[in-house]
């Protein structure tokens, strides 16, 4: 492969396996958009000589000042709180990476992502087989970094961790997923009744 087309590649993955920012930047958008025609309304009708709209720029003003002045300390700390939380959210929005439950296979001819429940439902099946039980009796979850199956034995019947998790892992080999999850096995204590 060239160095362009790895390139192309590698974005092509990181753009399917990461949500995009385009939710959170419309809505500061759209809240910077109304502020400011509001406040091009409220100015306009202050040149024309009219009645402001909802309040007049200067008492806007005047009342931003003198703030701390004439609120209750809990309502203060109501809009304190919201606006923090608010710019937490557009943060947060901005610095975390945003994954979505997908996964890529390299391949040397094509950009390759696969949806974790359908990576989840055949760990499960290899799983299940593994350990011999229904379908009902295995549940696999997959994180970035970690693989949780969660097997319920048939009563009497001993399921070994370390074969299920070994089947597991070979199964991960096979799809070769990047990066390799770790897996971690859990046998439930209490079995249900045989099937």
């Amino acid at each position: 492969m060239t160095d362009e087309t790895e390139r192309l590649t590698a974005e092509i993955i990181r753009r399917e396996t990461h949500s995009s920012r385009a939710v959170p930047s419309t809505i500061l958008a759209v809240l910077v958009i109304l502020a400011s025609l509001y406040l091009m309304l409220e100015t306009a009708l202050k040149a024309l000589g009219q009645d402001p709209w909802l309040l007049a720029p200067e008492d806007a003003a005047g009342w931003v000042g003198s703030l701390p002045a004439g609120i209750s300390p809990s309502v203060l700390a109501a809009a304190g709180a919201l606006v923090f939380l608010l710019g937490l959210f557009f943060f947060l929005a901005a610095v975390l990476p945003g994954r979505k439950a997908r996964l890529s296979i390299p391949n040397k001819r094509a950009a390759v992502v696969v949806d974790a429940e359908v990576l989840a439902s055949s760990l499960a099946r290899r799983a299940r087989v593994a350990a011999g039980v229904t379908p009902d009796q295995v549940l696999v979850t997959i994180g970035r970094r970690l693989v949780e199956v969660q097997v319920r034995p048939t009563s009497g019947i001993p399921v070994s961790a370390q074969v299920v998790q070994t089947a597991v892992e070979d199964e991960l080999r096979r799809t070769a997923v990047d990066p390799v999850p770790e897996v971690r096995v859990a046998v439930a204590e209490s079995g249900v009744i045989g099937q």
